[in-house]
Protein backbone atom coordinates (compact mmCIF):
# COMPACT_ATOMS: atom_id res chain seq x y z
CA UNK A 1 0.00 0.00 0.00
CA UNK A 2 1.58 3.51 -0.78
CA UNK A 3 -0.04 6.80 -1.36
CA UNK A 4 1.41 8.57 -4.37
CA UNK A 5 2.65 12.14 -4.01
CA UNK A 6 2.63 12.56 -0.34
CA UNK A 7 3.50 15.85 0.89
CA UNK A 8 4.93 15.13 4.15
CA UNK A 9 8.08 12.94 5.00
CA UNK A 10 7.52 9.50 4.73
CA UNK A 11 7.15 7.90 8.49
CA UNK A 12 10.29 5.87 9.07
CA UNK A 13 9.58 4.33 12.94
CA UNK A 14 8.84 0.76 13.48
CA UNK A 15 7.31 -0.94 16.11
CA UNK A 16 8.91 -4.01 17.00
CA UNK A 17 6.89 -6.38 20.33
CA UNK A 18 5.76 -2.92 21.53
CA UNK A 19 8.87 -0.76 21.10
CA UNK A 20 8.74 2.01 19.05
CA UNK A 21 12.03 3.01 16.62
CA UNK A 22 12.80 5.94 14.79
CA UNK A 23 14.00 3.72 12.34
CA UNK A 24 14.01 0.23 11.12
CA UNK A 25 17.76 0.02 11.06
CA UNK A 26 19.53 -1.74 14.05
CA UNK A 27 22.85 -2.20 14.67
CA UNK A 28 23.33 -5.96 15.29
CA UNK A 29 25.10 -7.28 18.14
CA UNK A 30 28.61 -7.78 18.09
CA UNK A 31 29.90 -5.40 15.28
CA UNK A 32 28.69 -2.30 17.26
CA UNK A 33 30.44 -2.70 20.64
CA UNK A 34 28.51 -0.71 22.35
CA UNK A 35 27.84 2.26 20.83
CA UNK A 36 30.57 4.48 22.37
CA UNK A 37 33.08 3.21 19.92
CA UNK A 38 31.61 4.57 16.95
CA UNK A 39 30.90 7.92 18.16
CA UNK A 40 33.86 9.63 17.20
CA UNK A 41 32.85 8.76 13.44
CA UNK A 42 28.96 8.74 12.88
CA UNK A 43 25.99 9.81 14.69
CA UNK A 44 25.09 7.13 16.40
CA UNK A 45 21.45 8.95 17.81
CA UNK A 46 20.23 8.90 14.57
CA UNK A 47 20.33 4.49 14.58
CA UNK A 48 16.61 2.93 15.31
CA UNK A 49 18.52 0.80 17.82
CA UNK A 50 21.77 -0.57 19.29
CA UNK A 51 21.43 -4.28 19.88
CA UNK A 52 25.10 -4.85 22.43
CA UNK A 53 27.71 -6.95 22.04
CA UNK A 54 26.74 -10.30 23.14
CA UNK A 55 26.32 -10.32 27.50
CA UNK A 56 27.22 -13.40 29.71
CA UNK A 57 26.48 -13.22 33.36
CA UNK A 58 29.84 -13.29 34.35
CA UNK A 59 32.82 -12.16 32.22
CA UNK A 60 34.36 -13.92 29.61
CA UNK A 61 37.50 -13.53 27.68
CA UNK A 62 36.56 -14.95 24.57
CA UNK A 63 38.84 -17.18 21.93
CA UNK A 64 42.13 -17.72 22.08
CA UNK A 65 44.18 -17.28 18.60
CA UNK A 66 42.96 -15.76 15.54
CA UNK A 67 39.64 -14.01 15.75
CA UNK A 68 39.10 -12.34 12.68
CA UNK A 69 39.45 -14.00 8.58
CA UNK A 70 39.04 -12.38 5.46
CA UNK A 71 37.00 -14.44 2.70
CA UNK A 72 35.76 -13.66 -0.38
CA UNK A 73 32.31 -11.17 0.24
CA UNK A 74 32.25 -12.45 3.73
CA UNK A 75 33.98 -12.11 7.11
CA UNK A 76 34.57 -15.38 9.39
CA UNK A 77 34.42 -14.48 13.31
CA UNK A 78 35.75 -16.80 16.20
CA UNK A 79 35.44 -13.92 18.88
CA UNK A 80 34.04 -16.13 21.65
CA UNK A 81 31.39 -13.41 23.48
CA UNK A 82 33.61 -11.79 25.16
CA UNK A 83 32.45 -9.52 27.49
CA UNK A 84 32.48 -7.92 30.99
CA UNK A 85 29.70 -9.47 32.21
CA UNK A 86 26.40 -8.34 32.82
CA UNK A 87 26.36 -6.45 36.17
CA UNK A 88 29.83 -4.70 34.56
CA UNK A 89 27.61 -3.70 31.07
CA UNK A 90 24.54 -2.25 33.31
CA UNK A 91 26.52 -0.18 35.84
CA UNK A 92 29.71 1.12 33.37
CA UNK A 93 28.12 0.42 29.90
CA UNK A 94 24.45 1.27 29.83
CA UNK A 95 24.37 4.77 30.96
CA UNK A 96 26.38 6.19 28.04
CA UNK A 97 24.59 3.72 26.01
CA UNK A 98 21.35 5.82 27.23
CA UNK A 99 22.75 8.96 26.68
CA UNK A 100 23.14 8.06 22.87
CA UNK A 101 19.22 8.21 21.77
CA UNK A 102 18.84 4.99 20.20
CA UNK A 103 16.61 1.84 22.01
CA UNK A 104 19.16 -0.38 23.95
CA UNK A 105 18.61 -3.96 22.57
CA UNK A 106 20.86 -5.78 25.15
CA UNK A 107 22.09 -9.12 23.53
CA UNK A 108 21.74 -11.87 25.73
CA UNK A 109 23.88 -15.39 25.27
CA UNK A 110 25.04 -18.40 28.03
CA UNK A 111 25.82 -21.79 27.92
CA UNK A 112 23.63 -22.94 30.49
CA UNK A 113 19.71 -22.37 31.21
CA UNK A 114 20.23 -21.40 34.27
CA UNK A 115 23.36 -18.68 33.52
CA UNK A 116 20.42 -17.61 31.14
CA UNK A 117 17.84 -17.24 33.42
CA UNK A 118 20.41 -14.97 35.59
CA UNK A 119 21.19 -12.63 33.23
CA UNK A 120 17.97 -12.17 31.81
CA UNK A 121 16.55 -11.43 35.93
CA UNK A 122 19.59 -8.42 35.51
CA UNK A 123 18.53 -6.98 32.77
CA UNK A 124 14.75 -7.10 33.27
CA UNK A 125 15.66 -4.78 36.05
CA UNK A 126 18.01 -2.47 34.26
CA UNK A 127 16.59 0.47 31.26
CA UNK A 128 17.77 -1.92 28.51
CA UNK A 129 14.27 -1.55 25.83
CA UNK A 130 14.44 -5.34 24.46
CA UNK A 131 16.22 -8.55 25.22
CA UNK A 132 17.80 -10.37 22.54
CA UNK A 133 17.99 -13.74 23.24
CA UNK A 134 21.17 -15.40 21.57
CA UNK A 135 20.39 -18.94 20.94
CA UNK A 136 22.37 -19.61 17.84
CA UNK A 137 26.36 -18.34 18.23
CA UNK A 138 28.57 -21.14 16.96
CA UNK A 139 31.75 -19.38 18.47
CA UNK A 140 31.15 -20.97 21.95
CA UNK A 141 31.91 -24.76 22.51
CA UNK A 142 29.34 -25.55 25.43
CA UNK A 143 25.55 -24.24 25.22
CA UNK A 144 25.27 -21.44 22.46
CA UNK A 145 24.51 -23.39 19.08
CA UNK A 146 22.90 -26.34 20.69
CA UNK A 147 20.25 -24.34 22.35
CA UNK A 148 18.94 -23.11 18.96
CA UNK A 149 19.43 -26.06 16.56
CA UNK A 150 16.33 -28.54 18.23
CA UNK A 151 12.75 -26.87 18.88
CA UNK A 152 12.80 -28.76 21.94
CA UNK A 153 15.99 -27.13 23.35
CA UNK A 154 15.03 -24.02 22.20
CA UNK A 155 12.04 -23.66 24.52
CA UNK A 156 13.44 -24.95 27.25
CA UNK A 157 15.59 -21.83 27.33
CA UNK A 158 13.31 -19.32 26.28
CA UNK A 159 10.27 -19.99 28.36
CA UNK A 160 12.51 -20.07 31.39
CA UNK A 161 14.21 -16.55 30.32
CA UNK A 162 10.82 -15.30 29.67
CA UNK A 163 9.45 -15.77 33.10
CA UNK A 164 12.46 -13.85 34.48
CA UNK A 165 12.88 -10.89 32.04
CA UNK A 166 8.67 -10.29 32.05
CA UNK A 167 8.90 -6.37 31.92
CA UNK A 168 10.79 -6.89 28.94
CA UNK A 169 10.26 -7.42 25.26
CA UNK A 170 11.62 -10.56 24.32
CA UNK A 171 13.36 -11.04 20.81
CA UNK A 172 15.05 -14.57 20.25
CA UNK A 173 17.63 -14.92 17.51
CA UNK A 174 17.65 -18.05 15.38
CA UNK A 175 20.67 -20.09 14.07
CA UNK A 176 20.45 -20.84 10.15
CA UNK A 177 22.34 -23.94 11.17
CA UNK A 178 19.08 -25.78 12.79
CA UNK A 179 17.92 -28.43 10.46
CA UNK A 180 14.46 -27.05 10.53
CA UNK A 181 13.90 -23.07 11.23
CA UNK A 182 10.33 -23.07 10.87
CA UNK A 183 10.02 -25.58 13.91
CA UNK A 184 12.33 -24.00 16.09
CA UNK A 185 11.02 -20.90 15.24
CA UNK A 186 7.24 -21.74 16.34
CA UNK A 187 9.15 -23.73 19.38
CA UNK A 188 10.29 -20.12 20.48
CA UNK A 189 7.16 -18.32 19.95
CA UNK A 190 5.12 -21.04 21.73
CA UNK A 191 7.67 -20.76 24.73
CA UNK A 192 7.10 -16.70 25.06
CA UNK A 193 8.72 -14.73 22.22
CA UNK A 194 7.32 -11.52 21.07
CA UNK A 195 9.72 -11.30 18.37
CA UNK A 196 12.03 -13.28 16.40
CA UNK A 197 15.72 -12.05 14.76
CA UNK A 198 17.71 -13.51 11.93
CA UNK A 199 20.29 -15.11 10.61
CA UNK A 200 22.75 -15.33 12.65
CA UNK A 201 26.13 -16.53 11.33
CA UNK A 202 26.96 -19.54 9.09
CA UNK A 203 29.18 -22.11 10.62
CA UNK A 204 31.60 -22.09 8.23
CA UNK A 205 36.01 -22.44 8.46
CA UNK A 206 39.32 -21.84 6.95
CA UNK A 207 42.70 -23.17 6.63
CA UNK A 208 45.87 -21.62 6.93
CA UNK A 209 47.37 -23.53 3.89
CA UNK A 210 50.78 -21.72 5.08
CA UNK A 211 51.29 -23.74 7.63
CA UNK A 212 48.91 -26.60 6.81
CA UNK A 213 46.04 -26.04 9.91
CA UNK A 214 42.90 -24.74 10.72
CA UNK A 215 42.86 -20.20 11.01
CA UNK A 216 40.90 -20.68 14.16
CA UNK A 217 41.47 -22.38 17.46
CA UNK A 218 37.60 -23.41 17.68
CA UNK A 219 38.20 -24.99 14.03
CA UNK A 220 34.61 -23.68 13.09
CA UNK A 221 33.81 -19.88 12.98
CA UNK A 222 31.11 -17.53 12.07
CA UNK A 223 30.51 -16.74 8.51
CA UNK A 224 28.52 -13.21 7.73
CA UNK A 225 28.49 -10.43 4.62
CA UNK A 226 27.18 -10.49 1.62
CA UNK A 227 27.94 -13.98 1.04
CA UNK A 228 25.20 -14.88 3.35
CA UNK A 229 22.62 -12.19 1.98
CA UNK A 230 20.25 -14.24 -0.38
CA UNK A 231 20.70 -16.98 2.01
CA UNK A 232 19.10 -15.58 4.82
CA UNK A 233 16.70 -13.32 2.98
CA UNK A 234 14.99 -16.26 1.67
CA UNK A 235 14.80 -17.56 5.38
CA UNK A 236 13.06 -14.49 6.33
CA UNK A 237 10.89 -15.00 3.19
CA UNK A 238 10.19 -18.58 4.53
CA UNK A 239 9.49 -17.92 8.09
CA UNK A 240 7.13 -15.20 7.17
CA UNK A 241 5.26 -18.25 5.67
CA UNK A 242 5.67 -20.67 7.98
CA UNK A 243 4.56 -18.38 11.15
CA UNK A 244 1.66 -16.73 9.47
CA UNK A 245 -1.52 -16.76 11.63
CA UNK A 246 -5.14 -17.03 10.18
CA UNK A 247 -6.43 -14.34 12.67
CA UNK A 248 -4.27 -11.88 11.80
CA UNK A 249 -4.95 -11.22 8.59
CA UNK A 250 -2.39 -13.50 7.43
CA UNK A 251 0.91 -11.63 9.76
CA UNK A 252 3.45 -13.60 10.93
CA UNK A 253 2.66 -14.57 14.90
CA UNK A 254 5.21 -12.49 15.76
CA UNK A 255 7.25 -9.20 14.03
CA UNK A 256 10.73 -10.39 12.23
CA UNK A 257 13.31 -8.56 12.25
CA UNK A 258 16.10 -9.66 9.30
CA UNK A 259 19.36 -9.47 8.96
CA UNK A 260 22.64 -11.17 6.92
CA UNK A 261 25.02 -9.50 4.82
CA UNK A 262 22.74 -6.43 4.76
CA UNK A 263 24.89 -2.93 3.32
CA UNK A 264 23.28 -0.93 1.31
CA UNK A 265 19.60 0.72 1.18
CA UNK A 266 18.48 -1.67 -1.61
CA UNK A 267 19.66 -4.80 0.68
CA UNK A 268 17.30 -3.62 3.52
CA UNK A 269 14.76 -2.88 1.41
CA UNK A 270 14.86 -6.70 -0.12
CA UNK A 271 14.40 -7.86 3.87
CA UNK A 272 11.58 -5.26 4.30
CA UNK A 273 10.08 -5.95 1.57
CA UNK A 274 10.11 -10.15 2.28
CA UNK A 275 8.27 -9.23 5.49
CA UNK A 276 11.02 -8.58 8.03
CA UNK A 277 9.63 -5.39 10.51
CA UNK A 278 12.73 -4.22 10.79
CA UNK A 279 16.73 -4.94 9.77
CA UNK A 280 20.42 -5.15 11.84
CA UNK A 281 23.57 -4.29 10.25
CA UNK A 282 26.91 -5.51 11.28
CA UNK A 283 29.83 -6.65 8.69
CA UNK A 284 29.34 -3.88 6.91
CA UNK A 285 30.57 -1.69 9.71
CA UNK A 286 33.75 -2.56 9.86
CA UNK A 287 34.34 -1.19 6.44
CA UNK A 288 32.09 1.56 6.44
CA UNK A 289 31.18 2.89 9.69
CA UNK A 290 28.51 5.39 8.08
CA UNK A 291 26.72 2.05 6.26
CA UNK A 292 23.74 2.20 8.51
CA UNK A 293 23.14 5.78 8.29
CA UNK A 294 23.49 5.60 4.34
CA UNK A 295 20.99 2.27 5.03
CA UNK A 296 18.67 4.89 6.36
CA UNK A 297 18.78 7.63 4.24
CA UNK A 298 18.56 5.42 1.28
CA UNK A 299 15.47 4.15 2.42
CA UNK A 300 13.53 7.05 2.88
CA UNK A 301 14.75 8.68 -0.32
CA UNK A 302 13.04 5.26 -1.81
CA UNK A 303 9.78 5.85 -0.23
CA UNK A 304 9.74 9.79 -0.87
CA UNK A 305 10.10 8.53 -4.37
CA UNK A 306 8.06 5.48 -4.89
CA UNK A 307 5.44 7.86 -2.48
CA UNK A 308 5.46 5.51 0.07
CA UNK A 309 4.35 6.40 3.24
CA UNK A 310 5.30 4.29 6.27
CA UNK A 311 8.03 1.47 6.76
CA UNK A 312 4.96 -1.13 6.85
CA UNK A 313 4.05 -0.35 3.00
CA UNK A 314 6.96 -1.48 1.74
CA UNK A 315 6.61 -5.23 2.35
CA UNK A 316 5.09 -7.04 -0.58
CA UNK A 317 3.47 -9.74 1.39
Amino acid sequence: MSEQGIKSAPDLSVRIAGLRLRNPVIAASGTFGYGGEYGGLVDVSRLGAICTKGLTLKPRQGNTGIRIWETPAGLLNSIGLENPGIPAFIEQELPRLREMGPAVIANLSGAAVEEYVGGAALLNGSSVDMIELNISCPNVKAGGMAFGLDPEAAAAVVGPVRRACSAKPLMVKLSPNAPDLAAVARSCVKAGADALSLVNTFKAMAIDVKNRKPVFDNVSAGLSGPAVRPIALRMVWELYDALRTPGKAGKPAVPIVGMGGIACAEDALEFLMAGASAVQTGSATFARPAAMLEIIDGIEKYMRSAGIAGVKYLSIR
